[in-house]
C-alpha cells in the first residue's frame, strides 16, 4: 500500500495576478511489520570478468557479489552469468539453499578477455524468462567496466531491446564501474526498462553499491505506479521536473513512476501556471488519478485512486504575508540544477565548453537569488557546479568528470536517496596549494571519502566532527589535511564554512610555495622488452595504471592484443614472442599506436598479471 501526500511552494496565490508554482507529489510505501512479506527475487547476475576487469576491480566486484547472495534465501531464485569475449552461465536458475557454495563459485572467476555486454545480459535475461513469475521480482543486474566491443554494439538496438524484455516483465538494473563504460548507453539501458542505474566510481565502492540494490529490490510495496494528471482548463502544466516516461493524453499527462520502495518514497514534481483569478476561495488546480499492483493475501491486486489538488485565492495583502515553502524551494532547486548540469553535458559533448560554463554559473546565481545557501545540500550543489565549471573554462572535463555530473543528475531525477546525491570522489588538485609542515594559527581539517563522497570535517579540538565543511570541490583530495584561516557556522547551525586562505599540511621536506605541483611521472619509456622466458617474467596482482594485453589463439599462431578499455582489441601490438602463453594476462606500463596508426606498441615494462 502506498500513501500520497503534496506540497505547494506556495499555499495562497494573490487574486487578479498570475503566478507560477512548483508541486512536490510524494508516494511513500506505508511499513510492514512482517518481514517475510517481501516479495521473492527471480534474480541474474551478469558481471564482466573481461581483462579490464582484471586485479582490484573484479576482486571487490565479486566480493560484492558473495555479500548479496548472502542476503538471498530459499524462496530467492539465482543465475549468474560471466562475460568477456563470450558468455558462460556458472549458475543456472536455483533458490539460493547453499549461500558458501554459490560464493565459493564466484570466488573462482577469472579475468581475461573483450566486451561481450549484449551476449551476457541476453544470456541473463534468457535466465530469468525461463522461470518468469509475476509473484517475483524478475530482475537482471548487468555489471560492466568497458565499451561493448564485441557482440552486438548498437547502442540504440540494446535500448529498444531492454524496453521489449521490460514489456516481458524482465527488468535490467545497470552498473558502470570504472572510468571506461558507457554511461549513456546503461541509463538508457536502464531507463528503458524500468530499472536502476549505478555508477560504482572505485572497486571497495562495489559492496555498498549492491546494498543498496538489494535494499530496493527487497522494499518494493507496489510496482508499475502509474500517475494521470489532468489540470482544470484554466491551469497550464508547463514542465515535468523527474525523468520519468510520460504519454501524452488529450486532457492531461500520463506519467510512469515504476516501483515504491519503504524505504525511498516516489516523488513527482511539476511546475504550474495558473492565469489570473477573480474569486477568493479555493481553486482547483488539477486531479491526480493514480494506479499500482501490490500484494493483499498473498495475491498481485491492482489499486487505484484518486487526489484533487487545489490552492488558495487570497487578497494581495494575505499573499505577501505567506512565506514561501522553502522545502519545495529546495527541492524543486535541486530537480533544475540537475537538469541545467544534462544541458551542459550536451554542450560540452558539441565542443561548447564556454556556453557549458556560463549555464553551470548562471545557476549559482538564480540559487544565490533565492536565498537556499544556508542548506547544506544546496551550498554543496553550488561547490559542483563552480568545480565542473572550471573543468569546463580549461578544458578539462574528462570521463570521469563526464559520468559523475550524468550520475548525480539521473540520481537526483529518478531517486530519493539521501546516499546517491551528489556522488563524486574525483580527486582535486590540492598540490596547486602552499604545503607548509607546521602551523601556528587556523584549523585543521581532512577530506575524507564517505559512500560515494567527499566530505571535509574540522579534526581541530573545539568543532563538532561531525559537522560537513563547504569546502571547494577543485582541492578536495582524499586523506589530504589542510589548514583554514578560519571555520564559520552556518546560519542554520548545521555546518561550517572554510574562509580566508587554505593551505595544505606535509611532512617535513615536502614543503611547496603555492602553485608548484610535483614533478610529473617520467614518460620516457622505451619500447617493451622482454625477459629470456617466460618463466623469468615479474609478477603483480595489481593493473594500477598500466595497460592489459592478453594472448589468444588464433589457428596455430598466438597472438597479443590490448583488452584493457579504450583500445581496439582488433589491432595487433608489437609484443616479445617469447613470452607468449595462450590466455595469459600481462601488464606493461604504457601502449602506444604505431606510426601508420593500424596497430600498438608496447613501452615500459613487462609483467605477469596473476589473479
Amino acid at each position: 500500500m502506498i500513501q500520497i501526500n503534496y506540497s505547494l511552494s506556495h499555499s495562497l496565490i494573490a487574486t487578479n495576478t498570475a503566478a507560477t508554482v512548483d508541486l512536490i507529489l510524494n508516494f511513500n510505501g506505508e511499513k510492514t511489520t512482517n518481514a517475510s512479506a517481501r516479495r521473492p527475487l527471480n534474480l541474474s547476475l551478469v558481471i564482466d570478468r573481461s581483462g579490464s576487469m582484471a586485479g582490484q576491480p573484479l576482486r571487490y566486484a565479486i566480493k560484492a557479489a558473495q555479500k548479496l547472495v548472502e542476503s538471498l534465501n530459499d524462496q530467492d531464485l539465482l543465475s549468474i552469468i560471466i562475460y568477456d569475449d563470450n558468455a558462460d552461465l556458472i549458475l543456472p536458475p536455483q533458490p539460493v539453499t547453499d549461500q558458501a557454495a554459490i560464493c565459493s563459485k564466484l570466488g573462482k572467476v577469472k579475468a581475461g578477455g573483450c566486451t561481450n555486454l549484449s551476449g551476457g545480459w541476453l544470456l541473463g535475461c534468457e535466465q530469468v524468462k525461463s522461470h518468469l513469475n509475476t509473484e517475483h521480482l524478475n530482475r537482471v543486474l548487468l555489471l560492466t567496466d568497458g565499451q561493448a566491443n564485441m557482440g552486438i554494439t548498437d547502442a540504440s538496438v540494446l535500448t529498444k531491446t531492454a524496453q521489449k524484455q521490460a514489456e516481458q516483465g524482465i527488468i535490467t538494473t545497470t552498473l558502470g564501474f570504472g572510468t571506461y563504460f558507457n554511461e549513456d548507453l546503461l541509463i538508457a539501458m536502464a531507463d528503458a526498462s524500468g530499472g536502476h542505474f549505478y555508477f560504482i566510481q572505485s572497486p571497495d565502492e562495489a559492496t555498498d553499491v549492491f546494498r543498496i540494490e538489494l535494499e530496493s529490490l527487497t522494499s518494493v510495496v507496489a510496482q508499475n505506479l502509474t500517475v494521470i494528471l489532468q489540470p482544470e482548463s484554466s491551469v497550464e502544466l508547463r514542465e515535468i521536473l523527474n525523468n520519468y516516461r510520460t504519454n501524452a493524453l488529450e486532457n492531461g499527462l500520463e506519467i510512469f513512476l515504476g516501483d515504491v520502495y519503504e524505504v525511498e518514497a516516489k516523488q513527482l514534481a511539476v511546475q504550474l501556471v495558473i492565469p489570473p483569478q477573480n474569486n477568493l476561495g479555493q481553486l482547483p488546480l488539477l486531479s491526480l488519478n493514480y494506479k499500482y499492483q501490490t500484494i493483499i493475501n498473498d495475491s498481485i491486486e491492482q489499486l487505484s485512486g484518486e487526489l484533487p489538488i487545489t490552492i488558495n485565492i487570497g487578497s494581495e495583502a494575505e499573499a505577501q504575508q505567506i512565506q514561501p515553502n522553502q522545502s519545495v524551494f529546495e527541492q524543486t532547486s535541486k530537480l533544475r540544477i540537475a537538469q541545467v548540469k544534462e544541458q551542459a553535458i550536451a554542450l560540452a559533448d558539441k565542443g561548447d565548453y564556454q556556453k557549458a560554463a556560463e549555464i553551470l554559473r548562471s545557476a549559482i546565481q538564480n540559487i544565490q537569488q533565492k536565498l537556499l545557501t544556508e542548506i547544506f545540500e544546496i551550498a554543496e550543489e553550488i561547490e559542483q557546479l563552480e568545480y565542473y565549471a572550471q573543468r569546463f573554462e580549461t578544458h578539462n572535463f574528462d570521463s570521469i568528470s563526464r559520468k559523475e555530473m550524468r550520475d548525480q543528475s539521473y540520481q537526483t531525477r529518478t531517486r530519493n536517496r539521501e546516499d546517491l546525491n551528489l556522488r563524486g570522489i574525483n580527486a582535486g588538485d590540492a598540490d596547486s596549494l602552499e604545503a607548509v609542515s607546521s602551523f601556528e594559527q587556523g584549523v585543521l581539517v581532512e577530506c575524507v571519502r564517505e559512500g560515494g563522497k567527499l566530505r571535509v570535517r574540522v579534526i581541530s579540538e573545539g568543532y563538532n566532527p561531525e559537522f560537513n565543511v563547504q569546502f571547494p570541490r577543485q582541492i578536495r583530495e582524499e586523506g589530504v589535511t589542510y589548514i583554514v584561516e578560519e571555520i564559520q557556522l552556518s546560519a542554520n547551525g548545521d555546518f561550517y564554512r572554510a574562509s580566508g586562505t587554505i593551505k595544505r599540511l606535509v611532512k617535513p621536506g615536502e614543503e611547496r610555495q603555492a602553485g608548484t605541483k610535483k614533478a610529473p611521472k617520467s614518460t620516457n619509456l622505451q619500447a617493451a622488452k622482454a625477459p629470456k622466458s617466460f618463466a623469468d617474467l615479474e609478477t603483480t596482482d595489481t593493473v594500477g595504471d598500466g595497460v592489459i594485453i592478453q594472448c589468444v589463439k588464433e589457428g596455430s599462431k598466438l597472438r597479443a592484443r590490448v583488452v584493457s578499455d579504450g583500445y581496439n582489441p582488433n589491432y595487433n601490438i608489437r609484443f616479445p614472442r617469447d613470452i607468449r602463453a595462450e590466455g595469459v594476462l600481462y601488464v606493461v606500463d604504457e601502449v602506444r599506436e604505431s606510426a601508420d596508426g593500424k596497430s600498438y606498441v608496447a613501452y615500459g615494462k613487462i609483467r605477469r598479471l596473476v589473479q
